[in-house]
């Protein structure tokens, strides 16, 4: 159920701040970020970890969370639930994918999520985006792909992202095409893959 160890460098954040959690389930790294006194958008598809997420910062003027998942366009999808997920929704929530060939989701088990074009928003932000967490189950690529070609990139300092390429074969062309891209735009410490 996500990376409670992970954690974001420390200076990366400072009161103020605006940074976006992607993928936030029930908000460890949401914590974190408003611990820091940054102002965080959190975004979780998954209904029943944003009920945990939104319990939790209901009081928090700083966390705006939002049941919605990002990617590389503004629309719905379909969002495959763990194949234990009837064991403990919260618990096996973090499983999730939008991809229907994950190896541990269920392809007959899913829910309609709204999904945000996560390049749109920033671009339309009246500021700059601290830091950007993305872990979103194997979508990672197209949103920073798009990310890069829209040019909302430039408006983030810091981009921490969990790459899925090691438990998702199928991703790793594309991922190994974006760490060659990362590489040749000079990106590599500005967006860190395998954050996690």
């Amino acid at each position: 159920m996500g990376n409670p160890i992970a954690d974001i460098p420390k200076n990366a954040l400072s009161p103020g701040d605006l940074a976006i959690d992607c993928g936030a389930n029930i908000g460890w790294v949401t914590g974190r970020m408003l611990a820091r006194g940054a102002r965080v958008i959190a975004f979780e598809p998954n209904p029943h970890a944003f009920e945990v997420l939104k319990g939790a910062h209901a009081e928090n003027p700083a966390a705006d969370c939002r049941n919605a998942g990002v990617h590389d366009h503004d629309g719905h999808a379909d969002l495959y639930l763990h194949h234990r997920a009837f064991e403990d929704e919260v618990h096996w929530s973090a499983g999730s994918s939008m991809l229907e060939f994950k190896g541990n989701i269920d392809p007959a088990r899913s829910v309609r999520v709204e999904v945000v074009d996560l390049a749109r928003l920033i671009l339309e932000l009246d500021e700059e985006v601290a830091l950007l967490k993305i872990d979103v189950e194997g979508l990672e690529v197209p949103i920073l792909n798009r990310l890069l070609d829209s040019g909302a990139i430039d408006r983030v300092r810091l981009t921490l992202v969990e790459a899925h390429d090691q438990r998702i074969p199928e991703l790793k062309p594309e991922t190994d095409a974006l760490r060659d891209r990362l590489r040749r735009e000079g990106r590599e410490t500005s967006i860190r893959l395998d954050w996690i």
